[in-house]
């Protein structure tokens, strides 16, 4: 084939996009050395691996780097340098580095990978959950009762993002339980009482009181007929025996205070990129409709959005095409349950409080039309550009063709190094010294990981994660 010299301004351009716009690797693929790192619990060295990896030296991706530097940090327990990251996180969600409009151009005319990682809504509430672990840490109370607030803010939000559906993923638990948990240590104990009443209506709420892949903890239970009792609201603890199905028991005076025991296990998913193919067809007069092969998958197209006469081209040339769409890879688990003993007076059962990896694959999942509808829009965008450069220059049309094929890529980012769920229960403690042994059991695996916590009075937090895969 020759190239004129007026087709070499086509074949320049995108020779040299090309390599920038396209990639077979996911961002899994991208961040390998580190993911493999922090699986390990080489945090250290997982940390390193982050300040290497070329993917995060682009500013879209700067929200990814700090969550995940501020996990790893976490992870190593230092409180303050997460804290530090996490607040950087906060500072790119609350603001903006590129203009709106200039973000959604990216992401409708090249793919959604080339816009600003702005967080799965999950993602977001849980950097107040580190945060607020990370001040209770530190024994920063005052601060921590200050993420505890912007909890509220980011329920709110997620709310109204929602509509208000409660069919959808408009409301988060965890994150409240979170803030009941940060009142209660900091002494505010009718906050606490909220924050737990709050969590638990969501449960009460929802089919079988199953919230995402947890059933109410019994913990939550305890917490909210406890904190209801100690500010004199009676009828309150009346209303919620008679929902939870058990009678309020005071427990006796203990001097020694409580910890709460937090178990992270194994790693969130990991998204790849899945090929979905479809044809458009007409369903009645004016009645478009993109489709799958089985015809399980029926998605409007509103030609409305385009010009008259580029509607008739579009119908015309719009044969069948591959879409690009983020799906979920479930990582196994090494561990299943976990028992929490004190000395050898005490023992219990840690509670499941958030899976995140039911999480991930049922908000996607929530979402999979609207954000389908937006890759079916990007590829008309596409597909008129084609056709317009072919009237004027066929090579070139053709040269347009192969870069939005090459460019068609699914947005495979997300938080890695966050756990598979999250565990925990709540341990009376005597003055003094105590021996906590936390043990973790799987098929043909178990491990004990020992503490000594000092009995205060007062609610202390621990955590462990424990995130090898099977």
């Amino acid at each position: 084939m020759f190239i004129s010299d007026r087709q070499w301004k086509w074949w320049l351009p995108l020779a040299l996009a090309i390599p920038f716009f396209c990639s077979c690797r996911t961002y899994n693929g991208a961040v390998a050395p580190y993911y493999e790192a922090v699986s390990q619990g080489r945090f250290e060295e997982a940390s390193t691996q982050l300040d290497k990896a070329r993917f995060f030296r682009y500013n879209r991706n700067k929200l990814l780097f700090n969550m995940e530097k501020g996990k790893t940090a976490f992870l190593q327990g230092r409180y303050h340098e997460s804290n530090l990251y996490f607040n950087a996180a906060d500072s790119i969600l609350s603001g903006r580095s590129r203009s709106r409009v200039l973000d959604q151009t990216l992401g409708l005319v090249v793919n959604p990978a080339m816009q600003i990682y702005q967080g799965e809504d999950f993602e977001r509430l849980l950097i107040h959950y580190y945060k607020s672990v990370n001040y209770l840490q530190l024994h920063q109370l005052e601060d921590a009762e200050v993420e505890a607030r912007r909890i509220s803010l980011g329920n709110y939000a997620l709310n109204d993002r929602k509509k208000n559906n409660d069919k959808k993923y408009s409301n988060d638990a965890f994150s409240l339980i979170v803030q009941g948990i940060v009142y209660e240590s900091a002494g505010d104990v009718n906050n606490a009482f909220i924050a737990y009443r709050n969590a638990a209506d969501i449960f009460l709420k929802s089919p079988d009181r199953r919230y995402y892949g947890v059933d109410m903890p019994a913990q939550l239970q305890v917490d909210l007929l406890r904190t209801a009792d100690q500010l004199g609201f009676q009828q309150e603890v009346q209303y919620y025996e008679q929902q939870f199905g058990r009678v309020h028991q005071r427990s006796a005076d203990n001097d020694g205070g409580s910890v709460l025991v937090i178990w992270e296990n194994g790693l969130a998913p990991v998204k790849a990129e899945s090929n979905f193919f479809f044809t458009l067809t007409e369903r009645g007069p004016g009645n478009f409709v993109f489709t799958d092969p089985n015809t399980q998958i029926f998605i409007p197209f509103d030609f409305n959005l385009f010009p008259r006469d580029s509607c008739d081209r579009l119908r015309r040339h719009l044969e069948a095409f591959r879409v690009a769409f983020p799906s979920y890879i479930e990582q196994p688990l090494y561990y299943t349950t976990a028992d929490v003993q004190r000395d050898s007076t005490f023992s219990t059962t840690l509670e499941k409080v958030e899976d995140v990896n039911q999480l991930a694959f049922r908000t996607l999942q929530e979402r999979f039309l609207k954000e389908m509808g937006l890759a079916l829009t990007r590829l008309a965008i596409k597909k008129l550009a084609e056709y317009e450069i072919r009237k004027n220059d066929e090579v070139a049309g053709e040269l347009f063709n192969l870069f939005a094929l090459l460019t068609e890529k699914a947005d495979t980012r997300n938080w890695q190094s966050l756990p598979h769920s999250i565990y925990y229960s709540r341990i009376p403690l005597k003055r003094g010294d105590n021996k906590i042994t936390l043990t973790l059991k799987g098929k043909g695996n178990t491990q004990k990981v020992e503490f000594n916590v000092i009995g205060n009075g007062r609610l202390q937090t621990l955590h462990y994660a424990s995130l090898q895969k099977s």
